[in-house]
């Protein structure tokens, strides 16, 4: 039976709907929000490369409902039928955007704007649409000027999700897949794969790691990885660069001797100790280039060449005078830093992790390790949906990653 419900909607979406599990999302976020669907138009796909095409319409009770439901529903790909504009308002307080300002996802985003469809520039979650000439580009709310015109509603917007491959034969990061213990040396291998390749075309690697990275004795590993090339760029926070020192200097991380694994007496001031070494020295480098430090992932980092970046927090000691203590700071180097990434590796940091999540555009591919299912699983639930989990030990990932790309 046609829906009787007063508010209707034409809304169309195109792609590999069907294999990519879209179109049952589509139907799913319908029921869930309470309205009622109709199919008036479905043609499936005939080869592994057509698309399928679906025009649906969608009912609720009321107007309101029914515009979050459109809204809801703009992830998925779909769009309004039709070819109208994109509402365009000005921005009228520097860091405020219109109330009704339309907030991006990190999928791939097209907007209409004087009849023609121009692609969204750095494609992130959770920001304003600035249309800037014939450009139209994702914008922090803090960035925004007065005078900035923003994208507004949600006509005049085309939203292009992620499809999974068709035909996949290696590792697959179309799905938010956690890997459990058995596959792990499999996947570990899959991951060294895709890492060469993008060494081989000369892309970019970027890792997000925290301090269990040393705890759990992965720093030989990380720092045999650094020096084969395979680490552009490293994202972290005062911890891991403090205890690794602490490691250098002490043979201990948090006060645990690493060899012996048994608690040194005194070993819990070895850190502030580490800190308070690379300090005088004046900064990581210079404690790398002065003798202070002679091993460690910092170490190798340094002398590679490779970009870092540690964002401060509130729980920080000393801290290493490298770190970023403006929060906002730190987020702008570490967006700036993920630009042009091709493959991003967090290890065991969930903070660190769903925030460089969050600066991703969908089409980088994202692999989370940590011993803690929950942690995988945020990162991919906080809209981060490229990711793939593996759950294991960090020291035993690295142990098993630097095994692969020695071979």
């Amino acid at each position: 039976m046609p829906s009787s419900r007063p508010h209707t909607a034409i809304v169309a979406a195109e792609g590999h709907l069907v294999d990519s599990q879209i179109l049952t999302s589509i139907f799913d976020r319908v029921i869930e929000r309470g309205g009622d669907f109709e199919v008036q138009h479905f043609e499936l796909g005939r080869t592994n490369d057509d698309f399928s095409r679906l025009t649906l319409k969608v009912s609720t009770d009321d107007e309101a409902s029914l515009a979050r439901l459109v809204e809801d529903l703009i992830p998925f790909g779909c769009h309004a039928v039709g070819e109208e504009d994109a509402l365009v308002r000005t921005v009228d307080r520097d860091g405020c955007a219109p109330e009704d300002f339309y907030s991006s996802t990190n999928q791939r985003t097209q907007v209409r704007v004087g009849g023609h469809w121009r692609d969204v520039d750095k494609q992130r979650m959770d920001a304003a649409i600035v249309i800037e000439g014939d450009r139209a580009v994702c914008r922090k709310l803090r960035e925004l000027r007065v005078g900035d015109r923003v994208v507004c509603g949600l006509d005049g917007l085309r939203v292009v999700p992620e499809f999974r491959d068709r035909e996949r034969s290696d590792f697959s990061f179309m799905s938010n897949e956690v890997s459990s213990e058995r596959r792990v040396e499999v996947s570990v291998a899959r991951v060294a794969r895709t890492m060469r390749a993008i060494k081989a075309r000369g892309g970019r690697i970027v890792f997000v790691a925290g301090p269990v990275v040393i705890h759990t004795g992965g720093v030989a590993y990380f720092a045999e990885i650094v020096r084969r090339g395979y680490v552009h760029v490293l994202l972290a926070g005062n911890a891991l660069a403090a205890h690794d020192a602490e490691l250098a200097l002490f043979g201990t991380s948090l006060g645990v001797d690493l060899e012996a694994g048994t608690p040194v007496p005194g070993g819990h001031r070895h850190h502030m100790r580490a800190i308070n070494a690379v300090n005088r020295a004046g900064s990581l480098r210079a404690a790398v280039e002065t003798g202070v430090l002679k091993s460690g992932i910092m170490v190798e980092c340094v002398r590679a060449g490779v970009e870092f970046h540690l964002a401060g927090s509130i729980r920080d000691d000393g801290p290493i005078a490298d770190t970023i203590r403006d929060i906002v700071e730190a987020q702008d180097r570490y967006s700036a830093a993920l630009a042009g990434a091709d493959m991003v590796i967090v290890l065991s940091t969930m903070l660190h992790g769903i925030g460089v999540g969050n600066m991703l555009p969908a089409w980088v591919p994202v692999v989370c390790v940590d011993i803690n299912p929950a942690v995988v699983t945020k990162l991919a639930d906080r809209g981060s949906s490229q990711t793939i989990g593996l759950v294991t030990d960090v020291g035993l990932f690295l142990h098993q990653l630097a095994t692969h790309l020695s071979d």
